[in-house]
């Protein structure tokens, strides 16, 4: 029973950890700094319907901590994933905005001495994933080193939604 305590709050814990972005941003050290900073998001040269470019560039109120833009995505939503990858530092989710389709790539960033990377490939997932509550990306509680990556496929004329643990880069 205890077991089972210890195991419900930590993946409660790890489902608050992801913040979805305000207007403000969203809150966390990611330059291992001790010190947080905001990360939001601004949109260039994309209309309502998506044409242009379409660039999104997530900021930081840190002005040390470099830019990096993520295209095509019509705005998206911005998480701080907490330290995935047991460097001292908060990782970055982003969920691209589009104007057509429920299927998106669920990006994560870290922060590298070059800059940002990408720390697993992009997520597959489906807006039916989301309606289910059923998060891109967490820890590995069990394997050290490891996330649990939750993606959407097509399968059997149908929209599946399988986990499986990856190591990360």
């Amino acid at each position: 029973m205890k077991k089972l305590i210890v195991m419900t709050v930590m993946f409660c814990s790890s489902l608050f950890i992801a913040q979805q972005t305000s207007e403000e941003g969203v809150l966390g050290d990611f330059d291992g700094n001790g010190t947080k900073e905001y990360a939001y998001t601004k949109v260039s040269d994309c209309t309502d319907e998506c044409d242009g470019k379409c660039e999104t560039t997530i900021y930081f109120s840190d002005k040390k901590i470099k830019p990096f833009m993520i295209s095509p995505a019509h705005n998206g939503t911005i998480y701080n994933l907490g330290d995935l990858n047991e460097d001292g530092k908060d990782d970055i989710g982003f969920y691209p905005g589009w104007c057509t389709s429920c299927w998106h790539g669920f990006l994560v960033y870290t922060l590298h001495n070059a800059g940002w990377k990408t720390l697993v490939p992009s997520i597959s997932t489906h807006c039916s994933q989301w309606e289910e509550e059923k998060f891109p990306i967490r820890k590995d509680l069990k394997k050290k080193g490891y996330v649990i990556i939750t993606s959407s496929i097509w399968e059997d004329d149908d929209i599946k939604i399988k986990s499986t643990s990856v190591k990360v880069n």
